[in-house]
């Protein structure tokens, strides 16, 4: 998959993610590319600075947590996160719906499919 096509959902991406519950970084960069079905495959140089970002804008929290002798840095939903999950939710299906218009007009906006 294109990088630029991920490049304005990856915070989407991370708040979905997170839904379930903490995960460290390692783990979510897996869980994407398992949901994506290995299409989409993320940087630890892409995600740190935007799990950074979203801890400072406060959608996402995170401490330490040891397992065995590693320290890791789980990350995890806020209410405002998962506010904020629900607007990227509800602009994805905006988009792919207008998208969807143009690239295929026999399918009328807001009909199924």
């Amino acid at each position: 998959m294109k990088t630029d096509a991920v490049r304005g959902h990856l915070d989407g991406l991370l708040l979905a993610v997170l839904e379930p519950g903490p995960l460290h970084g390692y783990a979510i960069i897996t869980a994407v590319k398992g949901r994506s079905d290995g299409a989409i495959e993320l940087r630890t140089g892409t995600i740190y600075p935007a799990l950074n970002r979203l801890e400072r804008l406060g959608l996402l929290r995170s401490s330490w947590q040891t397992t065995g002798e590693r320290r890791r840095r789980c990350y995890e939903l806020t209410d405002a996160g998962r506010t904020s999950l629900d607007g990227e939710r509800a602009a994805w299906r905006e988009f792919t719906a207008v998208i969807g218009s143009v690239l295929d007009p026999a399918t009328p906006p807001g009909s199924p499919a």
